[in-house]
């Protein structure tokens, strides 16, 4: 949820020209009504819009026309106006594929004549039919055009790119003004809906490494078979608790126990092909998945395969390595295991591990507080502002390559989503950006802005110039 002062841009145009289908786009709903005939929209209507990372707030306005002020086109123009007015940027939307008319034109000039920062977009983008449309919207002397397409979502990294320095300009001057809307930061009420959410906690393993047993202890109750033998949990059980944390804090854990997870080519067994395709599909629906390790067998392959299953999946990892009551050498082995997820897991280093007892329930505590601060991590997201002057300063301390003694330039940063947290990065000639210096940057953003050890992924994106096929 936005707070009360934030960055506003309102879309401003002739009837028909599918302002109302662009707001529906960038506010992922169908929230306005959009229909083939002009003049659907009357009344401005507000919405929190998302773009691939930056959150601000849209406007959507009727279709700006040149009546009498007293008619009812006429009143709709001056709410038109007064949108325009009070927001930070207006967009100012055009069809692409019929071209300029004269209230194009008309809109133009009030715009001009306005202290809004206007940017120029022509809709209905998609194909050569809107090329004679995008050059003469130069006339307009509104700076360069955007070739957009909001009915198929075309254009919206070119958008992005020129709604950024708007957006960022208003969150400096709020933060100056000591306002700051902080967009992409988790405000009081998120994070009391988080810590209210139920955890979704899924206990992974190989067979006999004491998920059940765990499980049990932290509930209270034998309430999951266990015992000596491997494989006795063949279904992804799922069991809600409610559990009390170190702060005295009443916490709701669904707690899903999965099948032990063999290596492939030793499961033949049809049920028990069935039983870990089940508890892989747990992983998907998990927050947080705690892999348990057996101390009393150390780190293995099959262990490593697994976390890195979780990874990819995008899950926040916790390892437990398990029967730490009956471990010998526990700090040598807590040592060596440690240094194995290191080298073995080496694209989230440094990922949690901790000893726990599920006979004895030592440790679980621990578990389940690592467990909640690792979801909030996971779910953590940073403001533009600040994502984009540490990528100014990782550029500045480490240039990217320049591979034939061509310059790749990188433009900004952002991240479009959390849980896993997900950055695109713009720039040209993407394609020879080393793996490494990508590995540099995510690193980075897992150091400096507080990921930790969560799966962060990084997409890159080299945006279309509309003109680029003359």
């Amino acid at each position: 949820m936005l707070p009360p002062i934030a960055p506003t841009v309102a879309i401003v145009g002739r009837p028909n020209v599918g302002k109302s289908t662009l707001f529906n786009r960038l506010v992922g709903k169908k929230l306005a009504l959009v229909d083939d005939q002009p003049g659907v929209t009357r009344d401005r209507r507000e919405g929190e819009a998302h773009l691939l990372g930056l959150d601000f707030r849209i406007v959507d306005t009727a279709g700006y026309e040149d009546e009498d002020p007293q008619s009812l086109p006429g009143r709709m123009r001056r709410q038109t106006e007064a949108a325009v007015a009070s927001a930070d940027v207006a967009l100012f939307l055009f069809d692409a594929r019929t071209g300029l008319n004269p209230l194009d034109e008309e809109i133009a000039r009030w715009l001009r004549s306005s202290d809004t920062p206007v940017i120029l977009a022509g809709n209905k983008a998609e194909g050569r039919a809107a090329e004679q449309g995008l050059m003469e919207s130069w006339s307009l002397g509104l700076g360069d055009p955007i070739a957009l397409s909001a009915e198929h979502g075309q254009g919206m990294a070119d958008l992005f790119q020129a709604l950024l320095p708007h957006i960022e300009r208003v969150e400096r001057e709020l933060e100056e003004a000591g306002l700051s809307s902080v967009l992409a930061e988790i405000d009081p009420d998120d994070e009391e809906a988080l810590d209210a959410a139920p955890l979704k906690l899924a206990i992974v393993g190989r067979p006999n490494a004491g998920k059940s047993t765990l499980i049990n202890r932290v509930i209270g109750e034998e309430r999951l078979i266990t015992g000596p033998e491997a494989g006795i949990t063949r279904d992804s059980i799922a069991i809600d608790h409610q559990w009390t944390d170190k702060e005295g804090k009443e916490r709701t854990i669904r707690l899903i126990d999965t099948a032990g997870m063999r290596k492939r080519a030793k499961v033949q067994d049809k049920l028990e092909k069935l039983a870990v395709a089940d508890g892989l599909h747990a992983v998907d629906f998990a927050e947080v998945v705690v892999l348990m390790l057996d101390a009393t067998k150390g780190l293995e392959a099959q262990d490593l395969r697994i976390a890195d299953k979780v990874l990819q999946e995008g899950r926040a990892l916790i390892i437990a390595l398990n029967k730490w009551d009956v471990a010998e050498n526990g700090s040598s082995l807590y040592q060596g295991v440690r240094k194995a997820l290191d080298e073995g897991l080496a694209q989230v280093k440094g990922v949690t591990l901790i000893t726990v007892s599920g006979a004895t329930g030592k440790g679980l505590d621990d578990l389940l507080n690592a467990a909640f601060e690792v979801r909030r991590v996971w779910s953590h997201r940073v403001s533009t502002g600040i994502l984009n002057r540490w990528f100014e300063g990782a550029l500045e301390a480490n240039p990217p390559p320049a591979p034939g003694g061509r310059r790749i330039k990188l433009r900004y940063l952002t991240q479009a989503k959390t849980r896993p947290p997900g950055f695109i990065l713009f720039g040209t000639r993407l394609d020879h950006l080393p793996d490494s210096y990508q590995r540099y940057l995510v690193n980075g953003i897992r150091r400096d802005l507080g990921f930790g050890a969560v799966p962060v992924r990084l997409m890159l994106r080299s945006p279309k110039n509309p003109f680029g096929s003359k």
